[in-house]
């Protein structure tokens, strides 16, 4: 089912906590809202599910409207299932009764047969006998997805479904529960702060601040061809450096002449002369001891495989360099690097 919201302002009878959203998540897509705490992006969910008014614009499901400043569908009416971020399972209730507790209307047998084909599909086929309080937290969270799967919803809504799971895990059951949504042929919508989360789970993410959608686009897009300075600063890691641009479209900076394909200016058409700052990411910057530019060692991150080096150019801008972990430095060395960037994005200033 395709959800459409069409500019969207939210408040509580103060200013809009949600400003002039737009968005569209085709049908079996997964769709993620990520931003920084107080973004927005909860109550955005929450208006899709019903559970929020609209002050302004309009939320379309499978073409159907069912929030606007004169429509209000009622939650139980539009056939979204939502999984809470405390998952609220029943203690009482074994793991098969969890899942059949939105399945009351079918009849006996064809209840035992959903709670058994998705008992298989969340890989816990042997646990629908026991109690939630005998499953790890990640058991329980696929628990609480079959749960909300289960009535076959046209659209599942997820709140920070991994954010009391030890950071090590979560992504791996972002990357799980997205293969069972897909087997599902589901159309979902995430909420997360986490980027990873994002990136291992959804097929477009929206990135959330100050209640304005900033960019609604792929992975891959958000991270290279980031379209406000939030969004480049949000994603990812790396460093605007200002610069200055040159005659052939080369930009000045203190890491030197920086040229490259793809010029992702997000304030218009820049003549030689304008100032600008150029998004460097850590893999931009290589560490090359035969290089005449220096820089000084201000932090080491140890990664395993890697050090995330912060560094000081000698103009004192900062940038950063992934370096594989065997060139160890310390800080307050200076090491030689040299610029490769392959794609410029550029921000007017």
């Amino acid at each position: 089912m395709q959800l459409e919201v069409n500019d969207v302002h939210i408040s509580y009878g103060g200013p809009d906590i949600v400003k002039g959203v737009n968005l569209r998540l085709g049908g079996g897509a997964i769709g993620c809202l990520l931003g920084p705490s107080g973004c927005g992006k909860t109550t955005l969910l929450r208006a899709i599910a019903g559970f929020e008014p609209v002050r302004e614009g309009e939320i379309r499901l499978g073409g159907r409207l069912v929030s606007s400043p004169c429509c209000f569908l009622p939650p139980e009416k539009r056939r979204v299932g939502m999984v809470f971020q405390d998952l609220a399972l029943f203690p009482h209730l074994s793991v098969a009764d969890n899942i059949a507790f939105g399945l009351r209307r079918l009849e006996a047998r064809q209840r035992r047969r959903r709670v058994a084909e998705l008992l298989v599909l969340i890989g816990l086929e042997e646990s629908g006998p026991l109690f939630p309080h005998q499953l790890s937290g990640g058991q329980q969270q696929r628990v609480a997805l079959a749960r909300a799967m289960a009535p076959r919803p046209e659209l599942l809504l997820l709140d920070e479904p991994f954010s009391s799971l030890d950071m090590e895990i979560r992504e791996k059951l972002a990357r799980e529960v997205g293969r069972i949504l897909k087997q599902e042929e589901l159309t979902a919508l995430l909420v997360t702060h986490d980027q990873f989360e994002a990136f291992a789970m959804a097929d477009e993410i929206g990135v959330l601040h100050d209640g304005r959608l900033q960019q609604w686009d792929t992975a891959y897009n958000l991270y290279h061809r980031p379209r406000t300075r939030f969004v480049a600063d949000f994603i990812g890691e790396g460093v605007l450096l200002p610069g200055v641009v040159q005659a052939d479209g080369a930009v000045e900076t203190g890491l030197g002449l920086l040229q490259g394909v793809g010029n992702g200016t997000a304030g218009g058409k820049l003549t030689a002369g304008s100032r600008v700052s150029i998004l460097v990411r850590p893999e931009d910057v290589v560490h090359d001891d035969a290089s005449p530019l220096q820089a000084e060692v201000l932090r080491r991150d140890f990664r395993g495989a890697n050090i995330l080096y912060t560094l000081r150019l000698a103009s004192g801008h900062p940038v950063q360099a992934l370096v594989p972990s065997h060139c160890s430095h310390a800080t307050g060395e200076r090491i030689g690097i040299h610029a490769d960037v392959r794609h410029m994005v550029l921000f007017a200033d």
